[in-house]
């Protein structure tokens, strides 16, 4: 079996990271004809907690927009510990790993019902403005203005 990693540094001095966790049912919708969560699904849950970390710190697609900018995804990966089966109530992790970068990183884990890890990823999102589709090589004053209140323990407590 492999075993569980983090995909992101971990530097010293700098805050923990901003987590959000929610639970979710697995759904006749999210099978496979076993009964087993599709590998397909896992972007969604892995959104699901995603959207919920936006929430806890300013980073809200409304935000986004606000702000004229994008932040796509530009790298997704999911590495498969445990099967899910359908109607398990299994909980999804998204962890904002701090970077100086104009980018976000997050962590996710699936903890099946038995407290299991079923699997764990990563999402990389780049900064870009909406009205030009020009790519960002600075952060913005949104993630700018959300690095300040982690800083501040604003996401911790």
């Amino acid at each position: 079996m492999r075993r569980l990693k983090l995909y992101f540094p971990r530097e010293e001095g700098v805050p923990p990271p901003v987590i959000a966790t929610v639970r979710h049912r697995l759904r006749f919708s999210e099978v496979d004809a076993l009964g087993i969560a599709w590998h397909g699904r896992y972007p969604a849950f892995f959104e699901k907690a995603h959207t919920e970390l936006g929430h806890k710190c300013g980073l809200t697609a409304a935000a986004y927009r606000a702000a004229g900018l994008g932040a796509p995804v530009v790298q997704f990966h999911t590495d498969y510990y445990q099967e899910l089966r359908l109607d398990e109530i299994f909980e999804v992790q998204a962890a904002l790993i701090w970077t100086e970068a104009a980018r976000l990183n997050v962590e996710y884990r699936l903890t099946g019902a038995a407290g299991e890890v079923a699997a764990t990823g990563y999402t990389v999102q780049l900064f870009y403005r909406l009205d030009t589709r020009e790519p960002l090589w600075f952060s913005p004053p949104l993630w700018e203005e959300c690095r300040a209140r982690w800083r501040r323990g604003e996401f911790h407590g």
